[in-house]
C-alpha cells in the first residue's frame, strides 16, 4: 500500500514537471508562459506573489521625429500596461542591436521586441533567441528570414501600400499635365524595409505609365539634413532637368528638401509638387503653408499594440503573423482640420 502511494506521488510530480504552453507559433518555456492578468504573471510560489512582464526592446535609432514618437509611445504604453521595459537604442547600428539582444537573453527577459535597422542578417541572432526560449515580436520594419517561426508576429505599417498611395495621389494631381512628368526620389536608409517597400509600391503604380519617370533617386537617411543635402544635389543639375515632383520616403527628408528648394529660389509645393510619408505635425504645418502637397500616414504610435501583443503571448494566446495599424493619406485641403489631432 505504501509503495502504491509513493508511485502516485511520483506520477503527479512528473506530470506537473512536463506542463508547457503553446503560443500558436512554438512552444514557450514555463517561465514565459504562465497565466497573465493585467500584465502580471503568477509566481511559482503561489498566486499572491506576482511578477511583472519584462520586455526587452531594441530600438533602431532616433533619426527622425517619427522615431522619437515611436519610442515615446512604447515607453508610455509599457508604463500604462504595467510592463517593465528595458530599452536599448542602436543608433542605426545593427551590431549594437545584436549586442542589446544578447544582453536581453542574458537577463532572461520574458519577451524581446526588435525594430530592425535593415532587413537582412537576422537569422543567427534570432536562432540564439529561439534557443533561449524567448518569444520575439518584430516592430515597425520587417526581417528577411527563411524561417518565419523565428518570431511570433510583426507589428507595423504596410510600407508597400504607402508607396502605392503616394503614387496614386501624384497620378491624380498631375492628370492635366501633358508631356513627361519628371520625379525625384529621396530614399530612406539604404536596405531598410520602409525604403525598399515604399519605393517598390510607388514604382509599381507608374511602371506602365510612360509619362511618369523617376530621373533622380538617392538615399538621404530619413533625416532632415540628409533631405536638404540630397535635394541640393538634385537642383545642381541644369534647370531643364529639375524635377516636377518630389517623392520623399519620410517627412523629415521632405522638410529638409523644402529648405533646399527655397534656397534655389523655387516655391515648394508649387514649382515642385512634394509628396511625403509619415504624418508628423511638422509636415501638416508645412502643408498648411503650401510647401508639401500630400502626406501618406505611417502611424508611429505602436506602443499599445506592442504591449497588448506581449500580454497575449504571455497568456498563451495565438496572434496573427501580421498586425497593421489603421492609416490614411492627407492633402493640403485636410491639413488645417487635422493638424491639432497630430500627437507627434
Amino acid at each position: 500500500m505504501k509503495m502504491g502511494k509513493w508511485c502516485l506521488v511520483l506520477l503527479l510530480l512528473l506530470l506537473s514537471g512536463c506542463s508547457s504552453a503553446n503560443t500558436g507559433q512554438r512552444q514557450i518555456p514555463l517561465r514565459t508562459a504562465a497565466p497573465a492578468l493585467s500584465g502580471q504573471l503568477l509566481d511559482e510560489d503561489g498566486p499572491a506573489a506576482a511578477k511583472r512582464i519584462v520586455l526587452g526592446f531594441s530600438q533602431l535609432g532616433s533619426e527622425s521625429t517619427w522615431r522619437e514618437a515611436n519610442t515615446a509611445s512604447i515607453q508610455e504604453a509599457s508604463a500604462e500596461a504595467g510592463i517593465t521595459l528595458i530599452l536599448r537604442n542602436a543608433e542605426q547600428d545593427q551590431q549594437k542591436q545584436f549586442d542589446a539582444i544578447r544582453s536581453f537573453i542574458d537577463s532572461e527577459v520574458d519577451i524581446i521586441a526588435i525594430a530592425p535597422v535593415v532587413q537582412t542578417g537576422w537569422e543567427a541572432i534570432l536562432e540564439e533567441i529561439k534557443l533561449a526560449g524567448i518569444p520575439v515580436i518584430i516592430l515597425d520594419r520587417s526581417v528577411n528570414v527563411q524561417d518565419s517561426s523565428l518570431y511570433v508576429t510583426f507589428i507595423g505599417s504596410d510600407f508597400y501600400e504607402e508607396g502605392v498611395k503616394a503614387a496614386k495621389y501624384m497620378i491624380d494631381k498631375m492628370r492635366h499635365d501633358s508631356g513627361v512628368i519628371t520625379i525625384a526620389e529621396l530614399q530612406g536608409t539604404e536596405g531598410s524595409t520602409p525604403s525598399i517597400d515604399r519605393g517598390r509600391g510607388f514604382r509599381k503604380m507608374i511602371e506602365d505609365k510612360q509619362n511618369f519617370r523617376i530621373t533622380q533617386s538617392k538615399p538621404a537617411g530619413f533625416t532632415k539634413s540628409g533631405g536638404r543635402e540630397v535635394m541640393r544635389e538634385f537642383l545642381q543639375q541644369p534647370e531643364e532637368e529639375w524635377p516636377q515632383v518630389l517623392y520623399a520616403h519620410n517627412d523629415d527628408m521632405a522638410i529638409g528638401a523644402v529648405e533646399a528648394i527655397e534656397e534655389a529660389g523655387l516655391k515648394a509645393g508649387s514649382d515642385i509638387i512634394i509628396i511625403s510619408v509619415d504624418g508628423t505635425r511638422r509636415a501638416f504645418e508645412q502643408m498648411i503653408e503650401g510647401n508639401i502637397n500630400a502626406v501618406v500616414e505611417c502611424n508611429p504610435l505602436l506602443g499599445p499594440l506592442l504591449m497588448q501583443a506581449a500580454k497575449e503571448i504571455m497568456s498563451g494566446r495565438t496572434l496573427p503573423k501580421r498586425i497593421v495599424p489603421p492609416e490614411d493619406i492627407f492633402t493640403q485641403e485636410l491639413a488645417g482640420m487635422e493638424v491639432e489631432n497630430r500627437k507627434y
